[in-house]
């Protein structure tokens, strides 16, 4: 490129308006610092070329296998300011870019996880499959939300702006840069926008189709947290549910992870698939059919002195207990209940299964046998539930107006956020939303077996649901299915099907193939 080639695509950039139209698209990654953001309150620090090699692994991961293409990381803070607790606040984001020839022309916002507090790497590899967004070819965004710090510190809720951003604002104000840059870099704007996230990133996916209902054209919300206060809740009744048949320690405190032995733990699961492993059409160690799995611990019951092979009266009583969910004094549900799933005993990667002492990733676990439902979920519902938690909105017909899709996800054995108050919000969404069928803009897909956003012991946590999203906006396609593998049982493929659809074996054909099963209600 010569020097005067390289001035007039450096002045072009320079002279991008607020409201003016696409600049030629640079070479030169580095010419993005010289771009004016149509909001005066946006700072670009940092531009520059990313050589391909492996995808950054989180803290004390094993290096990624994952590779990535060349591509032009920006960064920068919109809103940068001291707060009243004298400390640094504004929206930190990253972008990366892909290289001109490599662009798909499409925007994706990567939603955060925890109370978010950094910015995690932009390559979006949440439900994509085997390659992450920005090895699509995607132009992916990624914030911290508007604060700094460790992701379950809470200290910046002190801020009051600081706390409207994480809970919702920091999206609305985002998006707007991320695409500024993408029509400066490219010369034209991303033909489609998408929004993927999960836990915490399923929330904000929520609040883009709620708050921001034609900045998107596509969102996939996984295991949404869409009332963590409750959720927190409802693991404290599972704790305490469990510690009614826990023994005690020298001080009288329950010692929650020993209310069931390993052996009673496996006693449940190996009753729980005797009564529902066979319903989808072969015994396999997984339940897909789980709206019609009945399980009940009952059958575990001793007729008399507790064995091995039998729980204690009091034992059955407690997961019944802690299943069920948090009701106040007079009956109100004031969150559901979980499933019974294979991953209720689970000890592996994430949060330990519910049957090993229902315990919060945030806060100390309860030791006693009692709560105060009622006046726990008055607590609950404080203000920042109010502003940022997502159950109660359920119109979304200025998202579908616009042709918005709108795609869910969540892993059955999730031991912090139900799968059963996703599924709730999805029925209410069929309700609320009429007369538009709810199946012509949004599905629900349901993971046997999965933790919180992936893991487990028995499940197939890898699959792609971006690529049929971006079919189902981009061509009318609708996903009936997606298909699903995972380190848990290795050479073995299902199909995930759009809820209330089930994978049922058809009885013939290699039963490892998700070729031979079909969805079915």
């Amino acid at each position: 490129m010569t020097i005067a080639t390289r001035t007039a695509r450096l002045l072009l950039l320079a002279c991008l308006l607020p409201a003016g139209a696409n600049a030629l698209a640079a070479t030169g990654c580095e010419a993005l610092l010289n771009v004016k953001p149509a909001n005066p309150a946006v700072v670009i620090q940092h531009a520059q070329l990313q050589p391909a090699g492996p995808a950054p692994s989180p803290p004390g991961a094993p290096p990624s296998t994952t590779l990535l293409p060349a591509y032009c990381r920006v960064e920068g803070v919109i809103e940068q300011r001291t707060g009243q607790d004298g400390k640094p606040y504004g929206i930190r984001y990253a972008l990366a870019l892909p290289l001109p020839a490599k662009w798909n022309g499409r925007f994706l916002y990567q939603g955060g996880g925890g109370l978010n507090g950094s910015v995690n790497p932009p390559i979006g590899a949440t439900a994509a499959g085997d390659e992450p967004a920005l090895a699509q070819g995607f132009a992916v965004l990624s914030t911290d939300s508007g604060h700094q710090g460790a992701v379950f510190d809470g200290s910046f809720f002190a801020d009051q702006q600081a706390a409207l951003n994480f809970l919702y604002q920091s999206i609305g104000k985002a998006a707007p840069v991320g695409k500024q840059l993408v029509s400066a870099y490219y010369g034209r704007p991303a033909a489609h926008s998408y929004f993927v996230g999960c836990s915490t990133g399923g929330r904000e996916a929520m609040i883009a189709s709620q708050r921001y209902p034609e900045v998107f054209d596509g969102i996939i919300a996984g295991a949404p947290a869409q009332r963590t206060n409750y959720s927190n809740l409802a693991t404290r009744w599972v704790t305490t549910s469990l510690n009614t048949a826990a023994p005690k320690d020298a001080q009288g405190h329950s010692l929650t992870a020993q209310a069931l032995s390993a052996g009673d733990r496996k006693l449940v699961i190996g009753a729980l698939l005797a009564a529902c492993d066979a319903s989808d059409g072969i015994k396999d160690g997984m339940i897909f059919d789980v709206r019609h799995c009945a399980f009940n611990p009952a059958v575990l019951a001793c007729k008399g002195e507790k064995t091995e092979a039998c729980l204690s009266a009091v034992q059955v009583a407690a997961i019944q207990r802690a299943f069920a969910g948090p009701r106040t004094g007079d009956g109100r549900q004031v969150y559901p209940g979980f499933a019974y799933d294979t991953g209720i005993a689970a000890e592996g990667r994430g949060i330990p299964g519910l049957l090993g002492g229902g315990m919060s990733p945030v806060g100390p676990s309860p030791t006693g046998t009692q709560m105060d439902v009622e006046a726990e979920a008055a607590v609950a519902q404080d203000a920042r539930s109010m502003a940022g938690d997502t159950n109660a909105w359920t119109n979304l017909n200025a998202f579908t107006a616009h042709g918005g899709k709108l795609i869910f996800y969540h892993g059955v054995s999730d031991p912090w956020f139900s799968a059963l108050d996703t599924i709730g919000y999805y029925e209410r969404l069929a309700a609320d939303n009429a007369p538009a069928p709810l199946e012509s803009w949004s599905r629900l897909f349901l993971v046997p077996g999965m933790g919180h956003c992936g893991g487990g012991e028995a499940t197939l946590d890898h699959f792609d649901l971006l690529g049929p999203l971006v079919n189902w906006v981009e061509h009318g396609q609708a996903p009936a299915q997606t298909v699903a593998t995972g380190a848990s049982f290795p050479g073995r493929s299902r199909p995930l099907c759009a809820y209330p659809k089930h994978a049922q074996y058809n009885g013939q054909g290699d039963p490892e193939s998700a070729a031979n099963f079909s969805c079915r209600d």
